[in-house]
């Protein structure tokens, strides 16, 4: 009696463990392909792409240049200087080009956060990002000469001297994206709106002197005048080209051009190219 039951004690867990064998086996052999599934190749439903549907935030950072037109950012404080004057009415003083172009280079820190729609292959998205600049200011200094006569007799000898300066503090978008997902890849362009905020100077001075062939009596004239203001806010449009990579289920790396042209800045133009790297979890 004792054998039996102690036959019956060993035989139970062998007896389990077929139990659970058979059981595997059988649902192993229901997923097995039949033979026409193996003639036709692969039997994996798996998309051959990644899914990026769904919310998304990161960071970044990036390189940027600044591109300055100043050209006649200081028009207006001439023409307030030369305001009723003679030369400014006939010589068109306050529209000299004094100033060039110039540019300059700053790193920058981001965040974003965005949602993404996907059909099949295809991620539509939008996107809300900040970015902060590290220190991105270009400015510009020049003068120009002229002799010109004007209606009243004169010769006159007008010299300007203008400089000019802005910095970009920091911006923010709003971007919408197109993407093509190809297996952990997707490839994206965007178009969007940016806001950034901006701190200017402003400076001119104007030195004139005249004689008359007329008999008249001869002047010297000089003036000067300054505007500046911190904060102040400008809309741009932007375009650009980015890839993600996803390095797993929810995180990705994420490379991008971004091209910004803002509003002019008390006739300051400018635009903003950034090249920029970062990492994002989706969920």
């Amino acid at each position: 009696m004792t054998s039996r039951m102690y036959d019956s004690a060993l035989l139970r867990p062998v007896a389990a463990a077929a139990l659970l064998l058979v059981t595997i086996g059988g649902a192993r052999a229901a997923d097995l392909p039949d033979d026409d599934d193996w003639l036709r190749g692969s039997f994996s439903d798996t998309p051959a792409f990644v899914r990026w549907d769904g919310v998304q935030f990161g960071a970044t950072i990036g390189l940027s240049s600044l591109n300055a037109n100043f050209g006649n950012s200081t028009s207006s404080q001439i023409s307030y200087i030369l305001r009723n004057t003679t030369i400014e009415n006939e010589g068109n003083v306050s529209g000299w080009t004094t100033l060039p172009s110039t540019s300059s280079n700053s790193r920058q820190y981001g965040g974003f956060i965005g949602y993404n729609w996907q059909w099949s292959e295809l991620v539509l998205g939008a996107d809300l990002s900040y970015n902060y600049m590290s220190s991105l200011e270009a400015s510009a200094t020049d003068s120009m000469s002229r002799i010109f006569n004007t209606s009243d007799g004169y010769e006159n000898s007008v010299t300007v001297r203008s400089s000019s300066s802005i910095k970009l503090v920091d911006y923010a978008t709003l971007r919408g994206r197109a993407g093509y997902a190809i297996g952990q890849f997707l490839p994206y362009a965007m178009l969007g709106l940016a806001v950034g905020r901006f701190n200017y100077v402003n400076s001119a001075s104007v030195t004139a002197s005249g004689t008359s062939a007329s008999g008249g009596s001869p002047y010297n004239f000089s003036g000067s005048k300054t505007d500046a203001k911190n904060n102040a806010f400008a809309i741009g449009f932007l375009g650009g080209v980015g890839v993600d990579v996803a390095l797993l289920p929810n995180v990705f790396l994420r490379a991008e051009y971004e091209f910004i042209s803002f509003s002019s800045v008390n006739s300051i133009r400018t635009n903003l190219s950034t090249g920029r790297l970062g990492v994002g979890v989706r969920f």
